[in-house]
């Protein structure tokens, strides 16, 4: 059975489930216990389990994530959480050196390695270069860790429980303007399977392939593309390492066309890995060359209307898709994603 939840309310039930299921898990980062709660999302948790199992730390990331893999090796679950995920670059050292590598250095029979970290994507409101990275692609080209992206509220939930269940370190990426859409999350506490990707609408002509808030935009794009009579099919990564291959590689076969999108910059990212995918897998389906939308190549913009012209969008993907398909712009109305995140900062 399942009801509509917001983003945020996904994910603050999804820890609220797990924490009431292992009393091992406990939660940590900057304002994790203050009134504002990360955006919301861990204020019914501090209400439910106080403050010894969820609590505030000081801005010392590659500390605190070494405190957390000596806490996981002891056979506790951590959580951090980074209001900013470019606040990560500081413990990476940790991140990527210890906690990624932990079962390649010491072996089959090591201690588990339960580290959960969430990084939010700090987008708008003048962020700039700083603030408003997604290093999604950065971290999935690590082995050994799993990097999630979920774009929908149940994923939200799902892959939140999925992550404090699992014994290998996660890291989950979530786009704050993503947190107040809506959608149907099951009640009970049932984890989304991990390293799998989603058809979220089928379609016939192109395929467009994205993670996290691309996906929202990729759907209205879809809509859009239909008054050219256009099927596009939008599958959804939502774990980007391990990368569901097989699903990826059947809609490009099934469509002939590929449009990736992508929070991130193309060059060196996931867009460029899904498109050699394409190139090494479905080379003999592909009836057009594969479209790829990603950043201006330049850090983030402070200035509102340049960081608006700095995001691929919904009429962006739409355009993109219409060259593909050979169809042209006239006549077209673009829709787009609404955005409905207030804050706070």
């Amino acid at each position: 059975m399942s009801r509509t939840l917001t983003y945020c309310q996904a994910l603050s039930e999804g820890l609220v489930q797990a924490m009431e299921r292992d009393e091992s898990i406990f939660v940590t980062g900057i304002g994790v216990d203050y009134s504002s709660a990360v955006f919301g999302s861990t204020t019914e948790a501090v209400r439910k389990f106080g403050k010894e199992r969820i609590f505030d730390a000081p801005a010392m990331e590659n500390a605190l994530t070494g405190i957390a893999i000596g806490a996981a090796a002891m056979g506790k679950r951590p959580l951090i959480v980074h209001l900013r995920n470019d606040f990560m670059f500081l413990a990476f050292d940790q991140m990527i050196n210890l906690a990624a590598k932990w079962k390649y250095m010491y072996g089959p029979n090591a201690v588990p390695m339960p580290l959960v970290v969430r990084g939010i994507v700090g987008r708008g409101w003048g962020q700039g270069a700083t603030h408003s990275q997604s290093l999604h692609g950065v971290l999935g080209h690590f082995p050994g860790l799993t990097v999630l992206a979920p774009a929908t509220p149940a994923d939200a939930k799902g892959m939140t429980i999925a992550a404090l269940q699992a014994d290998r370190p996660i890291v989950i990426i979530e786009n704050r303007r993503l947190y107040d859409i809506k959608g149907p999350v099951d009640i009970e506490p049932n984890p989304t399977p991990l390293g799998r990707a989603f058809v979220r609408r089928e379609g016939s002509d192109i395929t467009i392939v994205g993670c996290s808030i691309m996906v929202q935009e990729a759907l209205v794009a879809a809509q859009d593309l239909q008054q050219k009579g256009i099927a596009a099919e939008v599958v959804d990564i939502a774990t980007v390492r391990p990368l569901d291959v097989d699903t990826i590689t059947a809609s490009i076969r099934k469509t002939g066309r590929l449009v990736v999108v992508d929070t991130d910059w193309e060059f060196c990212g996931l867009a460029a890995e899904i498109a050699a995918l394409a190139a090494e897998r479905c080379l003999k389906q592909l009836k057009a060359p594969v479209c790829r939308l990603g950043f201006a190549d330049c850090p983030a913009p402070v200035s509102a209307p340049l960081e608006e012209a700095f995001y691929p969008k919904a009429s962006s993907i739409t355009k993109a898709s219409l060259a593909l398909c050979g169809e042209s712009e006239e006549g077209m109305t673009f829709s787009a994603h609404v955005d409905t995140f207030k804050g706070p900062y």
